[in-house]
């Protein structure tokens, strides 16, 4: 979702809860309005949640005599140089878990948005990769 679409759906979603929680405040039930804007309060945190993390991602790009590793979370950005010949590959020790890149002392998780499937694929790949 866009935010103008984000904006608009929570828009809609707050003017539905409100028009209800009013119409249940003028017959007397005004505790309604109580949990229409606590409801309207949390669904606006996770809207807010959610807005940080949409443009989470990872990029890996394997050059010459260099693997760069990008990771991007929260408006945060780290890049990661590893030497291709000196990295070693960890799979995932459990379930649920990213996989390791380590060389000369740098340690990087990255696949941490793939499924277990994917993670596995993807270590294979960047494996086979580096080997040539």
């Amino acid at each position: 979702m866009s935010p103008r679409q984000l904006a608009s759906a929570y828009s809609a979603l707050c003017a539905m809860s409100l028009a209800v929680a009013v119409f249940f405040t003028l017959h007397g039930a005004w505790y309604v309005l109580a949990f229409s804007i606590l409801e309207i309060s949390a669904v606006g945190g996770a809207f807010v949640q959610f807005g940080r993390h949409a443009n989470d991602h990872e990029r890996i790009l394997l050059m010459d005599n260099c693997l760069l590793v990008e990771v991007v979370r929260a408006d945060r950005v780290r890049q990661f140089r590893l030497d291709p010949h000196a990295t070693r590959i960890a799979l995932p020790a459990k379930p649920g878990s990213a996989v390791a890149l380590e060389a000369n002392g740098i340690k990087v998780e990255v696949g941490r948005f793939l499924t277990e499937w994917k993670r596995r694929e993807f270590a294979g790949e960047l494996k086979s990769a580096l080997a040539s």
